[in-house]
């Protein structure tokens, strides 16, 4: 059993709080960050399973995700485009599949207007509520890069650079605070392998874990309420790797969309200098509920039939075949993120990140930009170390 003396206790070794840990010890803060799983990286994970390399959770890299870029940059990660070349498909009400060019699906013109409205009237909602405007980047259309290795690696470089400061395999159970002579506080976070004293804990791990932490004194009333308002959706994320990208050969660029097909979407994943192919797709909510009542040939048939009716029946025979299914991963319970029910970010969002007493909150979930992505897990990272830091009196080397 390890007993620690630290200043800081950050509770998740995934992107936002191996970032914060490594920002607060970059500023001369001694850190120790507890992580329940085997591994860091949280709802980041890049696995071999059966010979092929895949992205088990988060992946992708967008032009606007700056904060992210910054970090690869520094990391020295390269990327590469996803494969966009040739045409993409559609499946419509009608079930057939129909091939097309450019940013509109294959609609009725007047279906077609109608989208184009929709999209108009929430971009302009989104400008309006001050959250910046990826769509209007000028490399908007360069969308979808990947990392080389994986995107866990950028969890697993900032992890190296903490070196022993890491505990695995360690959820916490409790945390105990009470104030200090001093005006601060002092913490006592309690976990299967290790008990540490500190002056700070940042909750790094999506809200509907919180409740898996017992707090002593409770959180308030307010905390209580928000977070019961707060859950993660459903999501499948399907590999399917296959001798060749044989998509390719057909002109086609492995990106589909079916809004009634069980499998919604489907990209081209293939892995970089691969000459295999790997494509992605997504099974998302009540349709994940219905798969997973069938066995696990009978989804795995149902879900490679959706994708053949895309892409033909070639696709109906992978090498390796794979399911991530976050909702039944012990410390995530869900995916992609935490939203709020309808009405609950305009009635908590204001206190959302408020900390109570030493307890800071920190993850992709209350994002603002780069919400449930890898970016916005880094941004919070890096916000919330800054805000820990000058309360402790302490300048952020980050420039946060």
């Amino acid at each position: 059993m390890l007993n620690l003396n630290r200043d800081v206790v950050v509770v998740g070794a995934g992107p936002s709080g191996v970032t914060a840990a490594r920002e607060l010890k970059k500023a001369g803060l001694t850190v120790t960050v507890l992580e329940a799983r085997n591994r860091v990286g949280g709802r980041t994970w890049t696995d071999t399973v059966d010979g092929a390399m895949l992205e088990i959770g988060g992946q992708w890299v967008s032009p606007d995700q700056t904060a992210l870029l910054e970090l690869l940059d520094e990391l020295k990660l390269d990327t590469y485009p996803r494969y966009r070349e040739g045409e993409s498909i559609y499946i419509g009400a009608d079930g057939a599949p129909v091939r097309y060019t450019g940013d509109t699906f294959p609609v009725d013109p007047d279906i077609a207007v109608e989208m184009d409205r929709l999209v108009a009237l929430l971009d302009g909602l989104a400008a309006e509520v001050g959250a910046s405007a990826p769509w209007a980047h000028p490399k908007a259309r360069e969308l979808d890069r990947r990392v080389v290795g994986g995107m866990q690696q950028v969890s697993l470089l900032q992890a190296r650079e903490l070196g022993g400061d890491i505990v695995l395999n360690s959820p916490v159970r409790t945390v105990n605070w009470e104030p200090d002579a001093d005006g601060g506080h002092c913490v006592t976070v309690e976990c299967d392998r290790a008990t540490v004293n500190a002056r700070f804990v940042i909750m790094a791990v999506p809200p509907n874990l919180y409740s898996r932490v017992s707090f002593n004194p409770p959180l308030p009333r307010r905390q209580h309420q928000m977070h019961q308002h707060q859950s993660l959706g459903l999501v499948i994320k399907v590999h399917a790797v296959y001798s060749t990208p044989f998509w390719r050969n057909a002109g086609l660029s492995g990106t589909c969309f079916g809004a009634d097909a069980l499998v919604q979407e489907v990209y081209d994943n293939t892995n970089h200098a691969d000459p295999r192919g790997t494509l992605v797709g997504f099974v998302s909510d009540e349709k994940a509920d219905a798969v997973f009542e069938l066995g696990a040939d009978d989804r795995k048939r149902a879900i490679l039939k959706s994708i053949a009716g895309y892409l033909g029946d070639e696709a109906l025979a992978p090498e390796v075949y794979y399911e991530s299914d976050w909702g039944s991963e012990e410390w995530t319970r869900g995916a992609y993120a935490a939203s709020y029910d309808l009405g609950g970010l305009h009635r908590y969002g204001k206190d959302q990140l408020a900390p109570v007493g030493p307890i800071y909150w920190s993850s992709s979930d209350p994002a603002a930009e780069g919400y449930q992505h890898v970016d916005g897990a880094i941004r919070m990272g890096r916000i919330t170390a800054a805000r820990v830091a000058e309360v402790a009196k302490v300048a952020v080397l980050a420039g946060w």
